[in-house]
């Protein structure tokens, strides 16, 4: 009888340390995800930052003109003289494509406006997901060299 007792009271610890083994491997398995998650986004913006630096460089390079941008680029481009849209497609990793494979894009919009003598090139860079999600916006000036 005293060695039956002894043999339930071993399982139940055993029983107890599995659990507790369990909850920490959940834990775990739980934060490792989100690490994953979180290094996914931050590769994602450190990419997006360099495609919008290459494009506002470009932008500023060739005077505003989006037909330009997207020809350096590799993209593609719409509008009247003075004035457009470039877009610039990404694949997931972050390579230039064809907007049918494409989960980002680069979208530089330009207008002309003139100050006095100089003349303008004002734009709105954004590097987005396709699915709607801005990871970066923001205004570029060109001026015109000429």
């Amino acid at each position: 009888m005293n060695r039956r007792s002894k043999s339930t009271l071993f399982l139940m610890e055993q029983l107890i340390v599995v659990a507790v083994f369990a909850i920490c491997a959940a834990a775990c398995v739980r934060i490792l995800t989100e690490s994953y998650f979180m290094a996914t986004d931050s590769r994602n913006l450190g990419n997006a930052i360099q495609a919008a630096e290459s494009g506002a460089e470009c932008y500023k390079a060739v005077g505003g003109d989006v037909a330009k941008v997207a020809e350096i680029l590799g993209g593609t481009s719409a509008g009247t003289a003075g004035a457009g849209t470039a877009f610039i497609y990404y694949d997931e990793n972050w390579m230039v494509c064809r907007d049918a494979v494409a989960e980002y894009r680069m979208r530089v919009v330009s207008s002309t406006a003139n100050v006095g003598a100089v003349k303008l090139f004002p734009g709105e860079l954004s590097v987005e997901k396709l699915s709607g999600e801005v990871i970066m916006a923001f205004t570029i000036t060109a001026i015109d060299n000429e």
